[in-house]
């Protein structure tokens, strides 16, 4: 069931296969998580390997809740898996909805919680290879303005929350 994910199919939600998902374009659930230190956020560059935009920036951490998993817990765990961070509490910020061309004949339909967990001191970053190529933090501000100027560098996701919803993650920290 670990690539089964909650889909909708004729007005129910039910289990899926998550490439199934994305090659029919139907409506899914997903998380997005947000690592804040301060004004700056972790972002991700997700590893070549990946079935759909690989080598693209993307917010610190994005996933599909497994069927019938609670989406902060696939939040922490997918902190984890992707990033080898533990011991952080992601909080719900909001829940958006997008649709987005991803490449290889494959549609994102997302309705994503979307959650912000605050880095800890010390904190250290391990990304898994097989899921995140790169990390930095960047300042929200030039986050912001970097997917205006360069937006093929970033996943169409990220370029949506940046554009549409970026006052609704991050209150009052983002201002561009």
């Amino acid at each position: 069931m670990e690539d089964q994910i909650p889909a909708w199919v004729n007005g129910t939600l039910m289990p899926r296969d998550k490439l199934e998902v994305h090659r029919a374009g139907l409506r899914h659930m997903a998380v997005s998580v947000f690592v804040i230190d301060g004004d700056k956020t972790l972002i991700q560059r997700r590893a070549m390997a990946k079935y759909h935009t690989p080598g693209l920036w993307a917010n610190s951490c994005c996933t599909h809740p497994r069927w019938e998993e609670d989406p902060v817990d696939c939040a922490v765990r997918r902190l984890r898996e992707e990033l080898g961070l533990s011991g952080l509490y992601p909080n719900h910020r909001d829940r958006v909805e997008y649709r987005a061309d991803v490449g290889s004949g494959m549609v994102e339909h997302e309705v994503v919680d979307i959650y912000i967990a605050y880095a800890t001191p010390g904190m250290q970053i391990a990304p898994n290879p097989d899921e995140v190529m790169d990390t930095r933090w960047i300042e929200l501000h030039d986050l912001c303005a970097e997917v205006e100027r360069h937006p093929a560098r970033f996943t169409p996701w990220l370029q949506i929350y940046m554009r549409e919803h970026k006052s609704r993650i991050f209150g009052t920290l983002v201002r561009c």
